[in-house]
């Protein structure tokens, strides 16, 4: 569906800034981290006693956590999906590489590192199945998933901004468990990849705040429309060998509830942070629809927070393919 001239316009206003923002929000990749950094080196004398010291401390992981850390793994190496998907955004030429095209291949680059990094963790660990963790990666990127954003840049940056928030919940939590744990490697490796999401997660929502500027009524509505769809993070669709699509959102989504990586109030803490970044409560001369959808989401976490006291965590009652114990 082809959208209102008035946001290709905007997407256009915004690029003409777009070196700026990749410099402020995406680092020179000679200088950036790589996974190698923090994972034995093969070619060391001392290789093998560093993987058994991996595998020891793996060992003594939670069970709930560790299932998260593969999940969140796999979510990481699904990104040939979200490159194809913000590549299809309006505004965003691939073809002849404008300035917002550079922003998603530099992102991608980035969140690539993620995955890599994990994945090599996990297979060193020894405690993964790796061929059930590479069907379900497999399935992700092959089944797709439908966010609610279709085309527009509006809700897929509502969508990035929260969605990158999420990610930094989750893999900092994983990270501060490991520590307490005594797992300072894996703590490490959480924090590294945590702090990655939360500079991206703040690009993203720079890109909106910057959209509010220009277009205040129509960022207003697609704000509340992806409320109102309820952000679905991407595990949302993943699945085991012999399951449909979206067959183990509700165990996996279980165990990072009793884990604490990543729960309602999470979600409900990441939407009140975007209310109070994006200032909604302060815009004037919106549109009468505009006005509605303020009032909306302004009370919407007070409606969610109500809700969520009625939620509770029923106990673990799968045993997750991806693990050997």
């Amino acid at each position: 569906m082809k959208l209102s001239n008035i946001r290709i316009e905007v997407m256009q206003t915004l690029e003409k800034s777009m070196d700026e923002l990749l410099n402020t929000y995406l680092k020179p990749i000679n200088e950036n981290w790589q996974p190698s950094d923090m994972l034995p080196d093969s070619t060391s004398p001392n290789f093998t006693e560093e993987v058994k010291e991996i595998q020891e401390l793996a060992r003594e992981m939670d069970y709930d956590l560790f299932t998260v850390l593969v999940g969140d793994t796999i979510t990481e190496e699904a990104l040939p999906t979200y490159e194809s998907w913000l590549m299809s955004v309006q505004g965003i030429d691939q073809e002849n590489g404008n300035g917002w095209a550079k922003w998603v291949r530099g992102w991608t680059a980035e969140e690539n590192r993620h995955g890599d990094l994990l994945n090599r963790y996990l297979y060193l660990s020894g405690r993964v199945n790796m061929r059930e963790m590479e069907v379900s990666t497999q399935f992700l990127i092959s089944d797709g998933f439908d966010i609610g954003t279709g085309y527009d840049p509006y809700k897929n940056f509502v969508y990035t901004s929260f969605q990158e928030l999420a990610t930094n919940v989750s893999h900092r939590r994983v990270g501060t468990y490991s520590r307490k744990a005594g797992n300072k490697k894996l703590a490490k490796i959480c924090n590294t990849i945590a702090g990655d999401e939360a500079r991206h997660a703040t690009a993203y929502m720079e890109f909106v705040r910057r959209i509010f500027e220009i277009d205040p009524s129509e960022m207003m509505l697609a704000f509340e429309d992806m409320m109102r769809k309820k952000i679905v993070m991407p595990a949302m669709f993943l699945r085991e060998s012999g399951q449909s699509i979206g067959g183990l959102w509700e165990d996996f989504s279980d165990a990072a509830q009793r884990t604490m990586v990543y729960t309602t109030h999470d979600y409900i803490n990441i939407l009140k942070s975007l209310i109070d970044d994006w200032n909604i409560d302060k815009f004037r001369d919106l549109n009468d629809s505009a006005e509605k959808a303020r009032d909306y989401l302004m009370a919407l976490p007070h409606r969610l927070e109500r809700i969520s006291q009625r939620i509770s965590v029923p106990e673990r009652d799968h045993d997750f393919k991806w693990l050997n114990s």
